[in-house]
């Protein structure tokens, strides 16, 4: 519904005949008076919950910053986004609501508490409340969440939202492409834009998709209806990436529809597995402009044509460090340098595989980065060590899925800032190669973050990554790397392909395809 706006302004009767006809005449010349401005509240709160992870329940100080204000319109690229293409429009006037934004340790933590999303969540909606009235608003979520005692919390913080601004404000959010989501946010909400990317290169288009579908229900010009369907697959992220098919098809069959018929917007998300939470999976967004019908026909052609390709979505394999090793001695041998190794299912940061499996076979000029040991630059601080100094200890391995611990006797090249953290850690040792020590679970997506200290990227032929696909955007997209190899962990852990090796509690496996039938089907 639009928004009621002020009657336009009336000359005074006062004005002299002349200065009447004047005025009028420049009013008809200036063309319909501007409609008054729309004042659209603007708030993030993303985390991509590992529930399965060792790191520990996130309380309200492990978000790392507290933003406010104007501050909120600099938060991230969908905020970017919808900042720039409210700009664009010039009659948009944006209020920051209070958002907490950067876990420590990212998504290697385990779940949010209650505490922490009702003190975000409350401090959210007061402002909000101060700031009425207001035209829309604009949530930058992620979509896995996961918190304690709160199933859906997305949907939840689109509840509280509704409660303060009534039935006809538009509401709009933006996600991360491996959300958890089912019906439920769109029973609160109007919009749900999702990337379509991965790595997520559209986030920023995703943000501005939602400023321009809030500014056209502001206007008056649309009316949006939904369909949600979910096709009953899960998948682990690393099959996910949308620069191989399936997972290009899906998303470019979404971006058809799109193209074909006017008003409409397709989300797909493909899902989170490691959040153990009861909407888990793929889910099917599809918003059109009044036309349920037409809604309803493209959600059931995308439910059905994931459906028809899930074998080669959700099923795949990877060789193991010590295959992995053997690939990466040819490559090198063969000059295919330089090599980027994705240890896609490191969540903690700690896992040695694959560093062990390469020093057996000697493959050397090997950067890890990054392997996760606070204990290692306590130590080291502890000692007062500085570069220059020679090192002999036993790295990384401290969590189940971690390994053991992997000895390395070398020359401490660097300590002191890198990504954010205050302290990490060079150390150099083998033939040319290197290990960065950090304290928490670090992914590095371009080669040029290794361009620090003493460090640079061209004096290694081999890049060990913690990553899934996002390092596939500096390492892989921009011809970089001229040989990728995804490596698999030696065991069903958290993050592995073998997802139902997990504890799962709140999901039954065996309603979700690979590892059963979803109703219906």
């Amino acid at each position: 519904m639009p928004p009621s706006h002020l009657p336009a302004r009336r000359l005074s009767a006062t004005v002299p005949a002349f200065g009447l006809a004047f005025a009028l005449a420049l009013a008809a010349c200036s063309g319909p008076a501007s409609p008054e401005p729309l004042r659209i509240a603007v708030a993030s709160y993303q985390h991509e919950t590992c529930t399965f992870c060792p790191g520990g329940d996130i309380g309200i100080d492990d978000w790392q910053r507290h933003l406010a204000g104007d501050e909120v319109l600099t938060s991230g690229p969908y905020v970017r986004g919808f900042v720039a293409q409210a700009e664009d429009y010039g009659d948009m006037e944006l209020v920051g609501l209070r958002s907490p934004v950067d876990v420590f340790g990212g998504s290697s933590r385990s779940w949010n508490t209650k505490e922490s999303f009702d003190v975000f969540v409350d401090a959210m909606t007061e402002d909000l409340r101060a700031a009425m009235p207001v035209d829309g608003v604009y949530l930058a979520l992620h979509g896995a969440m996961a918190v304690r005692d709160v199933p859906r919390p997305e949907a939840e913080i689109a509840r509280r939202v509704r409660e303060v601004v009534g039935p006809d404000v538009p509401i709009a959010g933006s996600f991360d492409l491996h959300g958890n989501e089912d019906e439920a946010f769109l029973e609160h909400a109007d919009f749900a834009f999702v990337t379509k990317r991965y790595p997520h290169y559209d986030a920023g288009i995703q943000g501005a998709r939602a400023a321009r579908a809030i500014h056209r229900v502001a206007r008056g010009t649309y009316n949006p209806v939904s369909a949600t369907r979910k096709p009953g697959i899960i998948t682990a992220t690393v099959h996910q990436w949308t620069g191989q098919s399936p997972s290009m098809d899906i998303m470019e069959r979404a971006r058809r529809w799109e193209a074909r018929e006017p008003d409409v917007f397709v989300s797909v998300f493909y899902g989170y597995p490691w959040s153990d939470v009861p909407d888990v999976g793929a889910t099917v967004h599809v918003m059109t402009n009044g036309d349920q019908a037409l809604a309803d026909e493209i959600a059931d052609d995308m439910n059905d044509f994931m459906w028809r390709v899930r074998e080669d979505f959700a099923v795949g394999s990877y060789p193991l460090p010590d295959e992995a090793a053997r690939i990466v001695a040819r490559a090198v041998t063969a000059g295919e340098t330089p090599v980027a190794v994705g240890d896609h299912s490191d969540r903690p940061g700690d896992a040695t595989h694959i560093l062990r499996a390469f020093e057996a076979v000697g493959i050397g000029r090997t950067l890890h980065g990054a392997i996760s040991d606070p204990t290692v630059l306590e130590s080291l601080a502890g000692a007062g060590a500085a570069p220059g100094d020679p090192f002999d200890q036993a790295v990384g391995g401290f969590t189940p899925s971690g390994g053991t611990p992997v000895r390395i006797t070398g020359t401490l090249l660097y300590l002191g800032p890198w990504q954010g953290y205050e302290t990490v850690a060079v150390v150099g040792y083998g033939e040319g190669s290197a290990v960065i020590v950090v304290p928490a679970y670090t992914q590095i997506t371009d080669p040029e973050a290794f361009r620090f200290g003493p460090l640079d990227p061209g004096d290694f032929d081999v890049f060990v990554l913690k990553s899934r696909v996002h390092f596939r955007r500096g390492f892989d997209e921009t011809g970089f790397a001229r040989t990728i190899v995804v490596v698999e962990a030696p065991g069903p852990f958290v993050g592995t392909t073998y997802l139902d090796a997990l504890p799962w509690e709140n999901v039954d496996l065996s309603l979700l395809y690979p590892y059963g039938t979803p109703p219906g089907r």
